[in-house]
């Protein structure tokens, strides 16, 4: 009788004394990245700097994101991450319209959202660009113009009709080319293939035979200009056709290198996965961000109401590609 009796009051001592142990043990934040599309390079590097950041930060951070770069997958990924209850959710959007919504509800349930590639995103908290978009478009196009001598016909990819960033850069490019560049012509309507390299080459072949006259293609999404060569190099085109756009340095090395693409732009994708969780960390650790303060690895950035930029852009060419290790 008298052990069964010490039994439950030796379990309440050891729990009481268990307690306080737990109680100081800081709260590991679930921080998740949520991409386009799983399995492409560009997102596999920036999965490195989310990890990167797990690391260094303490947090538990890490990517998710559908299998192809469908706007509805992306939002029900996101809402399974609300059910989940994370604490901030990270995304590079498909769709800003039809995040909208659900970036709302995620928000009421206490979770933070931090965006990238949608400075103009409805629901979020903060938008991280590590360029300047219209700098970069302009940059593109002036590119493009240097390879066709400033005239011809042209046509643009993107990864999607829905993508911010791609549509953002396509409107400023075609509005300056206008200006500075009155004798290039967009041939047809930007057309959605910059996610899928297969389908970038079997775009450009059917652009080959339907304009003749083409002279260059500017490609938003990093598969985009890669099939774009591909294609170029099989039709023994590219001398005529300059390709020009976003691209991965290690993806787009052997064809800056035969010239079937001209001219490569981009940023580190790595350092948009680290520089979003470390946003979302501050915001969960009530931190002030301040415009002028200094992002590990982008370094210093301005800040306008809920925009966060940097000047990340660099110039991806045959002499350079091999450099970056990515």
């Amino acid at each position: 009788m008298t052990v069964s009796r010490r039994i439950p009051f030796l379990a309440i001592l050891m729990s009481l004394l268990v307690l306080p142990l737990a109680a100081v043990q800081p709260k590991r934040y679930e921080i998740v990245t949520v991409v386009k599309i799983t399995g492409i390079p560009w997102f596999n590097r920036m999965e490195t700097g989310v990890q990167k950041a797990a690391k260094d930060l303490g947090v538990n951070a890490y990517q998710v994101g559908p299998s192809d770069a469908d706007p509805a997958q992306q939002v029900r990924t996101i809402e399974d991450l609300i059910s989940k209850g994370v604490d901030a959710i990270c995304v590079t959007p498909n769709d800003a319209k039809s995040l909208g919504p659900v970036f709302e509800r995620a928000k009421k349930a206490g979770i933070f959202i931090v965006t990238h590639e949608s400075p103009d995103q409805v629901g979020k908290n903060y938008d991280i660009e590590l360029i300047d978009n219209v700098a970069f478009a302009h940059r593109t196009w002036d590119m493009l113009a240097k390879n066709i001598g400033g005239k011809g016909q042209y046509a643009i990819f993107v990864g999607s009709l829905t993508v911010p960033l791609h549509n953002l850069w396509a409107d400023e490019g075609i509005k300056y080319a206008k200006t500075k560049y009155p004798g290039m012509t967009l041939v047809t309507e930007r057309i959605p293939c910059g996610e899928d390299q297969e389908l970038s080459k079997q775009k450009t072949l059917e652009l080959i035979k339907a304009y003749p006259q083409l002279q260059g293609i500017v490609g938003f999404g990093s598969l985009g200009p890669p099939g774009a060569a591909q294609a170029l190099k099989e039709k023994g085109l590219a001398n005529k056709i300059a390709v020009v756009g976003t691209v991965l340095p290690g993806q787009a090395a052997q064809y800056l290198k035969d010239g079937s693409m001209k001219y490569g732009i981009l940023w580190d994708p790595a350092d948009a996965g680290y520089a979003m969780t470390y946003v979302a960390k501050q915001l969960l650790d009530k931190k002030k961000l301040s415009d002028g303060m200094t992002l590990p690895g982008v370094g210093k950035v301005s800040i306008t109401g809920d925009v966060i930029k940097a000047n990340a852009m660099v110039d991806i060419t045959a002499a350079n590609a091999g450099s970056f290790g990515f």
